[in-house]
């Protein structure tokens, strides 16, 4: 066996014998009255699950499931904001055996019917307030099941709605069959945006769960049921892997609220002794503008980058990151007795390699900028496969297994890591990755555009926004920016629109007559919030 074959069989067995119910069982076999999840809802009370009564409530709607034929590697969209159903449904799938399609709430019926389309899902479970837009997006699912909630808000069911009651498969109480344990076994897609029109589908195994759990774990140190608030989406990988395995892992409990709520933070901190948080800057910079904060329980916060300033005024250690839906947890990880500069994001994790490479493909040096590969064992540190797209799968990979991330990472003097850029045309707006191609491409569809330049502009909150430059085509309309903002709301979730549109008559040009984007983003003033 060669060193190569040795490392990736060590990491195989790292998950072996295990997956998501397995290590769920763990905790209720053990700490069966511990809580496992407090759900903080914006309107209503304090609701609780032990680790037992989550476990019931999974087997009984996995078993309802079952009973209306999900089989396993069934695809399931679950298109729910943060709640308890989100959770209960997901870990139904992961029991059952089936694949769990969690997809951004902010997606408009585009997105949704290909979603459902590409996963050619059997059945989807939502809330009231998305019921008729999933209903219309996906005519080729054979059941859908709604909530009695809008994320904890009470809510009606549009009467043209057919569905099945979230609460009443829950009563049925039918037994789940029985599946052995299979690690390597399918458990996930999340969405992700790329360098085309369309975001891939980026399937996880029950392997990369146990990895993502227990190398996060790892990573921050986590204790024996230490507790974490929740507020980023529990479709996407930082709250799924970062936050909610890696505290299953550890037995502890997870505090989730609906969404970002900067008023309500501190409160609910408190209430419940926390004492870490996975965050995005834009959460930070609403908390730290605060009044100074109450006596408090965390150790650290996640908020990408190391930041000093918070550590020595919040008394809060603060960790820099880097990690993507294809890595599963960290890629890149700080280090909380060496931190490093302030912004590093750290050194390579646990169970990675990396490299930083040149244009030509040769090794970057410190004090250099280059393009982030990443390699690890598919199925378990990276993930299996673009869902449906064996090109877009081969294309990530080269010939040794290096994943190309499409972002440029700069090396400081030292050896320290900085994130520098999106290689592949990416914007990063409020924490969600956007595809400027995505954007481009629905301009161009209008037919009123010769050609379509999207840019992120910079903003104080949200990092930034998109922004469009367009030379228009004769038959135009007269207001064309205005024309085109309401195609964009009309066509792509609401963070994705362009904040404004520039009708130009040329565009700055580079080698091979590319479009200078730079030059196109450095004419645009930084956005102050107030703006």
């Amino acid at each position: 066996m060669s060193l190569a074959d040795s490392i990736d069989f060590g990491k195989r067995i790292l998950t072996e014998g295990r997956d998501v119910p397995w290590l769920l069982r763990q905790w209720v076999e053990r700490t069966p009255d511990r809580d496992f999840l407090v759900w903080e809802p914006f309107d209503g009370q304090t609701k609780r699950w032990t680790y037992a009564e989550f476990e019931r409530d999974v087997e009984a709607f996995a078993g309802a499931l079952a009973t209306r034929d999900v089989k396993e590697r069934d695809r399931v969209v679950i298109h729910l904001d943060n709640s308890p159903e989100f959770l209960i449904a997901w870990f139904a799938c992961a029991r059952l055996g089936a694949i769990a399609v969690s997809t951004n709430m902010r997606s408009v019926q585009r997105d949704i019917e290909y979603f459902a389309e590409h996963t050619q899902s059997v059945c989807a479970i939502t809330s009231p307030g998305f019921a008729e837009l999933v209903q219309q997006s996906a005519p080729g699912i054979r059941f859908l099941v709604v909530t009695d909630n809008d994320a904890g808000s009470f809510a009606s069911i549009p009467e043209n709605v057919a569905h099945e009651s979230f609460d009443a498969l829950l009563a049925e109480a039918a037994p789940c069959p029985a599946r052995a344990i299979d690690s390597m076994a399918d458990l996930g897609i999340q969405f992700t945006s790329g360098t085309t029109s369309r975001p891939k589908a980026v399937l996880w195994t029950h392997a990369n769960a146990i990895w993502g759990a227990q190398v996060t774990v790892a990573h921050t140190r986590l204790r024996l049921g230490d507790s974490t608030l929740i507020f980023l989406p529990l479709f996407h990988t930082n709250a799924q892997s970062y936050s909610l395995l890696s505290t299953l892992w550890v037995g502890g409990t997870i505090v989730v609220q609906p969404k970002f709520s900067a008023s309500r933070f501190w409160d609910l901190s408190v209430k419940h002794q926390v004492e870490w948080c996975s965050m995005i800057p834009f959460c930070l910079k609403a908390i730290v503008a605060q009044t100074p904060p109450p006596d408090h329980n965390y150790r650290f916060w996640g908020p990408a980058v190391h930041i000093p300033e918070v550590d020595a005024g919040l008394g809060i250690n603060t960790i820099g990151w880097w990690g993507m839906t294809e890595t599963i947890t960290q890629g890149i990880v700080g280090d909380f007795e060496h931190p490093g500069p302030e912004y590093s994001i750290g050194r390579a994790g646990i169970g990675y390699e990396i490299s930083i490479r040149r244009p030509d493909g040769t090794d970057a040096i410190p004090g250099e900028r280059g393009a982030l590969f990443i390699r690890g064992v598919r199925g378990v540190s990276l993930f299996k496969e673009y869902y449906g797209n064996p090109e877009a799968t081969a294309a990530s990979f080269d010939e040794d297994g290096w994943f190309e991330t499409g972002d440029l990472i700069q090396i400081g003097e030292d050896g320290n890591l900085f994130f520098s850029d999106r290689e592949k045309d990416m914007l990063k707006v409020g924490g969600e990755n956007v595809a400027a191609s995505e954007i481009e491409s629905v301009i161009l569809e209008t037919g009123w555009v010769d050609e379509c330049a999207v840019v992120g502009q910079e903003h104080s909150m949200l990092d930034e926004v998109p922004v469009a430059f367009v030379i228009p085509l004769p038959n135009a309309p007269e207001n064309l920016a205005l024309e085109l903002i309401n195609v964009c709301k009309a066509n792509l979730a609401d963070f994705k629109v362009v904040r404004e549109v520039h009708v130009v008559r040329e565009m700055p040009r580079s080698t091979l007559e590319k479009v200078a984007k730079n030059e196109l983003r450095a004419s645009l003033p930084a956005i102050q919030d107030s703006d």
